[in-house]
């Protein structure tokens, strides 16, 4: 049984490799082809035929599994696919039920939102701060460098997640804990958490009721008044805080944004701080006037790869929620409900719907922030 398994691998193996060569020479002929039709040398000819040969593993590639899924998916999402059932058409069905009808999908789009709206500023203010801090060139800033960025190394895998589901426990997790013994001993922090846990938990009850058109909760949190002394937050045990515990380890892996910004922060000139200084300006003019201009082609980017990773964010609200059902809705993202609707659900038609509202969203937003980048985008200082 053991070598049956081991012959077959080997097998398909083989196959691969055979197929890599002869895509490879075929697609190399065909280029040659052209290249005679066009007139071109023997010299050429040849050249274009290994220019190409080398290139089609790539090429074939992309068509087999790139451009032929998204046609595909086009297909499909026009049609009511359910494995394993073939598919039928129904033309823009899919749409008008994900626009019109389907509730939970408009939940996991103002979840998505939420995230971008409240967890990439957050992120990009981070990776700022951590930035600017390491471009002071302390000592032990070598180490610092490492530290920041070892959750980029690490990755958000299910190993680092789950760590973080343990460490979100309300009673017995990490962060309430370390909350818990500050409070009782500083006073101020205990009071800066209950304020903080009463304005997210007012924020997220106003969104839940975005939601569902339903304001109970709100009502009720407002009725209650302000946190009493020694309230933790309920990160992964109410609907109230899943999003803010994503936004948390959105922060926490700010990693790549700090790079971004330190790399910026180290190609302005240093003569321009050296003049502000000389005519007067302090640090906080400097720092208004001549590092955050020089920095918005960083924060462009920063902010326009963020806001396209967190529209498409799985894997946080998946581990995180698969133990928490009951709450596990107010933490879908689009990309999540995708998930559940092709793969769960079998319903391989709606899932395609479902991505490519996405991906016009995407593309939306996107243009838009390229369309406003000249408002605030300065690539030198005016």
């Amino acid at each position: 049984m053991m070598w049956s398994s081991y012959l077959y691998t080997l097998a398909w193996a083989a196959i691969t490799v055979g197929f890599i060569v002869v895509s490879s020479a075929a697609v190399g002929l065909v280029a040659r082809l052209v290249a005679r039709m066009r007139g071109a040398t023997l010299r050429q000819q040849h050249d274009t035929f290994a220019g190409y040969a080398f290139a089609s593993p790539w090429i074939v590639g992309f068509l087999i599994f790139v451009l032929l899924p998204v046609l595909a998916s086009v297909y499909w999402s026009f049609t009511s696919y359910r494995l394993p059932n073939p598919p039928q058409w129904v033309g823009l069905q899919n749409y008008v039920r994900l626009l019109t009808e389907d509730r939970d999908f408009r939940a996991a789009l103002v979840n998505t939102f939420y995230l971008v709206v409240f967890g990439l500023p957050a992120q990009m203010v981070v990776a700022l701060m951590l930035a600017l801090l390491l471009n002071q060139h302390t000592r032990g800033e070598g180490f610092f460098r490492m530290a920041f960025y070892l959750p980029v190394i690490l990755g958000l895998n299910s190993a680092v997640l789950l760590a973080w589901v343990l460490m979100f426990n309300a009673n017995t997790g990490f962060v309430n804990v370390s909350l818990r013994a500050l409070g009782a001993k500083v006073p101020l922090v205990n009071w800066l958490v209950r304020a903080f846990i009463y304005v997210v938990e007012l924020t997220n009850a106003f969104f839940i009721g975005l939601q569902n058109g339903n304001y109970t909760l709100l009502q009720k949190i407002l009725a209650a008044g302000f946190p009493p002394p020694h309230r933790v937050p309920l990160w992964l045990q109410s609907p109230l805080w899943i999003k803010p515990s994503i936004i948390l380890l959105l922060v926490w892996s700010c990693g790549s944004m700090m790079l971004i910004y330190l790399a910026a922060l180290n190609g302005i000139p240093r003569e321009f701080y050296e003049a502000a200084a000389v005519d007067g300006a302090t640090k906080w003019q400097r720092f208004r006037h001549i590092t955050l201009p020089l920095l918005s082609p960083a924060t462009f980017y920063n902010l326009v790869v963020g806001m396209i990773a967190i529209l498409q964010l799985f894997e946080q609200p998946y581990v995180l929620l698969r133990d928490s059902p009951t709450v596990a809705r107010g933490g879908y993202t689009v990309v999540l409900y995708l998930w559940r609707a092709t793969f769960r659900f079998n319903e391989v038609g709606y899932g395609a719907a479902i991505s490519w509202i996405l991906t016009v969203i995407i593309l939306i937003m996107t243009l838009a922030q390229f369309k406003l980048q000249d408002r605030w985008v300065q690539y030198e200082l005016r």
